[in-house]
């Protein structure tokens, strides 16, 4: 390939320059470290209903009101937390959204004491491999996300329906869904950080 010539990539991510490095660098590489699992999946419940673009924009302002998605901090927010986070124009200010990441972050904690890791957790259901789309069409879910959501929801999570779940699962590599023909295409399937 030419220096100059731009490598193909998914569609979503040809046109913003933001989006074009997330697609290059993070989306769909397998994610091992349980921390920031849960902190991708806070933040694409705070995406509900907007653009990932919206949240990709304001996710350093997320990790700093929220402590680097530090769960044992979050854990102990509290009203005044919650008051002061719906103060910050920085992130998106959705009092069910930021009590969902609290909350998010106490089951988080439940499930470590508990002897149960999130990252083996969140690996357990493709049992450590990740799983790899036809490149071609892409479902807003599955039935594997579906499961995914039920087993977060019976731990006491909020804000992660199927359709989070499925948009979290390529995020985080647990699922390849480039395009048949983006460059990134595989990279994860030989790449896993578990």
């Amino acid at each position: 390939m030419d220096d100059r010539e731009e490598p193909v990539r998914c569609g979503w991510a040809r046109g913003d320059p933001l989006m074009r490095a997330y697609h290059d660098t993070e989306w769909g590489v397998p994610e091992g470290d349980g921390r920031a699992l849960w902190e991708k999946l806070a933040l694409d419940g705070f995406q509900a209903g907007l653009a990932w673009i919206t949240v990709l924009r304001k996710r350093e302002a997320f990790r700093a009101a929220f402590a680097g998605f530090d769960p044992a901090v979050v854990a102990r927010f509290g009203e005044a937390d919650v008051a002061r986070l719906l103060g910050d124009a920085g992130i998106i200010r959705s009092r069910a959204k930021i009590e969902a990441t609290i909350g998010g972050a106490r089951a988080w904690l439940a499930m470590q004491e508990a002897g149960e890791g999130f990252a083996g957790f969140c690996w357990s259901f493709t049992d450590g491999v990740p799983l790899r789309g036809d490149g071609v069409t892409i479902p807003t879910q599955t039935p594997l996300s579906a499961e995914i959501s039920k087993a977060l929801k019976a731990r006491g999570f909020k804000f992660v329906g199927p359709v989070i779940v499925y948009a979290w699962m390529q995020a985080v590599g647990i699922v390849d869904d480039h395009a048949v023909d983006c460059f990134r295409r595989g990279e994860g399937m030989s790449s896993a950080k578990r």
